[in-house]
């Protein structure tokens, strides 16, 4: 399963900038989840435990397999934030997309 991103930073960027940005996400994001086909299944998990009990759900209401998966990719995108907005400061810390195919 493949996943599209797309990062959303200010204006000024030049597609340098924005394309070596995305690379800096994604290596991240796959390196701290264990594989690139891992990215999109997790991210999937996630989504449905974030509808189920909320963005901030209470990690005792959760299954163990959901609290690790919810976890995970917590931490997957914190990697992936610090790791674009840490040495890009000057792109302002924007938002990313991620679009799951389906």
């Amino acid at each position: 399963m493949t996943y599209t991103l797309k990062l959303f930073v200010s204006d000024d960027t030049s597609p340098a900038q924005r394309h070596a940005a995305e690379r800096l996400f994604r290596q991240a994001l796959e390196t701290t989840l264990g594989d690139a086909a891992l990215v999109a299944p997790v991210y999937a998990a996630y989504q449905r435990i974030a509808a189920l009990y909320g963005e901030t759900p209470d990690v005792e209401a959760l299954t163990v397999d959901e609290r690790m998966l919810f976890e995970h990719w917590q931490l997957a995108e914190a990697a992936a934030l610090a790791a674009v907005w840490g040495p890009y400061r000057s792109l302002d810390e924007g938002s990313y997309e991620i679009v799951l195919p389906g």
